[in-house]
């Protein structure tokens, strides 16, 4: 299992710590023909802005060229496919969520010379462009379309309830390593739906690399364990939680979990 640590990431651009984490989770990910993929639009975006020179003009060609000639989009239709959180196949697919979506458009919009970076908003992972003496402008990656202030307010109050107000905390630049482990969870979330096992408790692994003795990230792990039918192991991590997290609502569940396994005859594979 390969070990990252906040520093790989912090030192990356969010694409390409992306792809280390895609590649460590899936060692199959297509990460030498991402990076060329990554290389060759870059060159295509400088050609075609070459005659922009009105910097925010250019930003809103860029944002054309990207969603209508490239053909990148919001994936609608099976948004929590795990292929949306793989930087090769969000390439490959022209398919993705705000948060790949974006991380593409932060590689090439960077090298671009735009004020761009990264917001973990509540709901979504957005783009904040800083223009000089202008207010803040928000882009939502998933359909390319500028958001309101009004707008993030009402996202705001879907999410948390109808006292919720929106504050500069939401809306502050968000580090590498923040949104890479949110992305891991994602991924684990994913696979877990599309049962994929395997790849899923590398998953695991690869958080309690970051949260040694997290017991919510054991816990899931011990699912994973029980899924692929290796039961000793999984007691031991539902076991851990439990006396982890005593007062949780899930460890009571767990304890009959736990009961009716000790009562089964099993093989520790």
């Amino acid at each position: 299992m390969q070990t990252l640590f906040d520093e790989d990431f912090d030192a990356l651009e969010l694409a390409e710590g992306a792809l280390v984490l895609n590649q460590a989770v899936n060692p199959e990910t297509q990460v030498a023909w991402a990076k060329n993929e990554l290389s060759r639009l870059l060159q295509e975006a400088e050609l075609a802005l070459v005659h922009e020179t009105h910097a925010e003009q250019k930003f809103d060609a860029f944002l054309r060229l990207f969603y209508h000639e490239w053909g990148f989009q919001g994936d609608k239709d099976a948004y929590f496919d795990s292929a949306n959180a793989f930087i090769d196949k969000v390439l490959e697919r022209r398919k993705g969520i705000p948060v790949s979506l974006g991380a593409l458009i932060l590689f090439i919009g960077r090298q671009l010379g735009f004020p761009i970076e990264g917001v973990a908003f509540p709901t979504q992972f957005l783009l904040k462009l800083d223009w000089p003496g202008k207010e803040p402008s928000y882009v939502n990656p998933f359909n390319g379309e500028y958001v309101s202030q009004h707008t993030l307010r009402a996202w705001l109050v879907g999410h948390k309830g109808p006292f919720a107000k929106l504050k500069p905390k939401h809306l502050q630049k968000v580090d590498h390593p923040t949104v890479i482990g949110r992305w891991l969870a994602l991924i684990k979330s994913a696979l877990l739906r599309e049962e994929r096992y395997a790849l899923a408790l590398r998953c695991t692994d690869l958080a309690l690399t970051f949260v040694p003795d997290d017991p919510y990230e054991i816990r899931d792990r011990g699912f994973i364990y029980q899924q692929l039918d290796c039961h000793q192991v999984a007691l031991s991590d539902y076991q851990y939680f439990i006396d982890q997290c005593p007062d949780d609502p899930a460890a009571e569940l767990l304890k009959n979990q736990v009961n009716a396994m000790s009562q089964t005859q099993v093989t520790l594979h």
